[in-house]
């Protein structure tokens, strides 16, 4: 059945009138959801950056490839061909001996002198650092390059790979497991919230059923409350959240720059519309869920 506009505009006045009587009870519920979503954000900002960042550092797992002393400028472009041929291979860069032993001095920072006993000897080989689409893929992909010739030998830290794995694996299950934690906390607490707002109208909406009104037209002031209280709430939570990241990102840049973060823009508008829909969608959830009760009369 079609709701005619004075029946809307009924409910939209009941919700206004509702939530200025219950002045205490609907700062209360705002607050509530305010507080409930503003967790759920930041926890929902943290899985989404572990995230990120897991995926940044399974990005950085790469083969290092050594070649033998006696291969040629031919036998270092003929090996780049055949590694750039093979499934999987997304990027080949080729590391000379000048090159590894400058990375290798830097690596070693002050002790760099430790190089001085070398005199003018390079003991480092030619190179070829191999990155790979998925890091799945690296233990399918080194022994291929292993039987190329001219090369000596293909690293790829298997102990830290393996390591690596199983943390991102914690890192984004556990943080799935969190935020949907979170979110049924949510829930439950709001709903709780607006019971009480419920409860203190317990007998209007007794005296309503009385009269005859039928379970929907008592419902849909409630219903629009719950929805105005959880929609003002994600506004706040959105907005305390957007100043709380963007300042940690700022610092963050300012003293740790090598660190992926995601950056506030779009990541804080993508939260702030999923925090609007949840909050509306768990007041309005809320309400249905309390008033349930009351409506069995």
């Amino acid at each position: 059945m079609v709701m005619r506009f004075s029946t809307k505009e009924y409910f939209v006045r009941e919700t206004y009138k509702s939530v200025r009587r219950n002045g205490f009870m609907s700062v209360a519920s705002v607050s509530t959801v305010a507080v409930a979503l503003l967790v759920l954000g930041m926890f929902l900002l943290l899985f989404l950056n572990t995230n990120n960042m897991a995926k940044y550092l399974e990005s950085q797992v790469q083969i290092s490839v050594y070649m033998q002393d006696s291969a040629n400028y031919e036998d270092l472009n003929k090996t780049r061909a055949t590694l750039t041929k093979i499934p999987g291979v997304v990027k080949v860069t080729f590391v000379d001996k000048q090159q590894a032993l400058k990375r290798f001095e830097e690596r070693l920072g002050d002790q760099k002198q430790l190089l001085n006993s070398l005199g003018k000897d390079n003991p480092f080989p030619n190179s070829f650092d191999v990155q790979v689409d998925k890091p799945e893929r690296i233990k399918e992909v080194t022994p291929q390059i292993q039987k190329i010739p001219k090369i000596e030998t293909a690293k790829f830290g298997q102990e830290i790979l393996e390591n690596l794995f199983q943390l991102t694996r914690i890192l984004r299950f556990g943080g799935i497991v969190l935020v949907l934690f979170l979110a049924m906390a949510t829930l439950f607490i709001i709903s709780n919230t607006i019971r009480l707002t419920v409860f203190a109208r317990r007998k209007e909406v007794s005296i309503m059923k009385y009269v005859g009104a039928t379970d929907s037209f008592i419902r849909w002031p409630f219903l629009l409350e719950g929805m105005s209280l959880g929609f003002i709430g994600a506004i706040l939570a959105s907005v305390i959240l957007a100043i709380i990241y963007t300042s940690m990102v700022d610092r963050i840049h300012s003293t740790l720059a090598f660190m992926p973060i995601l950056s506030p823009s779009p990541l804080l508008w993508w939260v702030t519309f999923g925090l609007l829909v949840a909050g509306t969608a768990i007041g309005a959830l809320g309400s249905f869920i309390s008033l349930r009760k009351f409506l069995r009369v």
